[in-house]
């Protein structure tokens, strides 16, 4: 038998041991239960950080959106070309963070189903609740997917979406 100091030791380096692994193992449980959203910014984070957004040729000055400026928005002539490719490129470093899963209620690139519903509203409604945001039963759309995009190249990332759905 142990002289009683040393159980006393041996017990106390025991719990010492077994605090430890439930500590670790609490930490690891919080860490996988974030809410959808948070996960959702944080992969928009890094999707931005990897992707830097598309330049405009020409410099825009910020009007805050209005109901009326939005449906003009979607209505007026395009004045600032955009390249072919502007819409798969935007896609690439913005869009894809919710289009590509799902996430948010966002409908996947390529899901027929999935945008039908919202095809058949027609390309001024599409564009509208992409460059000024839209919340609806489906999900969330944040205004020109968070980024600094011009309009024009929200609609090309509209119009590439629409032509992979279609």
């Amino acid at each position: 038998m142990l002289p009683i100091s040393t159980r006393n030791t041996t017990l106390a380096s025991l719990m010492i041991a077994l605090g430890l692994t439930m500590s670790a193992c609490s930490k690891h449980e919080s860490a996988e239960s974030k809410p959808t959203e948070e996960i959702a910014a944080q992969q928009g984070e890094i999707a931005r950080a990897n992707h830097p957004m598309p330049v405009a040729s020409q410099p825009a000055s910020f009007v805050p959106p209005t109901a009326a400026s939005a449906a003009a928005t979607t209505t007026t002539a395009t004045a600032t070309p955009v390249s072919a490719d502007a819409g798969e490129k935007l896609f690439g470093s913005v869009c894809t963070t919710c289009h590509t899963a799902g996430l948010m209620g966002a409908p996947k690139l390529s899901d027929k189903a999935d945008w039908a519903p919202r095809i058949a509203q027609g390309k001024d409604t599409l564009y509208k609740h992409a460059i000024v945001g839209y919340q609806g039963k489906a999900g969330v759309m944040p205004a020109k997917g968070g980024s600094q995009a011009s309009d024009d190249e929200v609609k090309a990332a509209v119009d590439y979406m629409v032509s992979k759905a279609s």
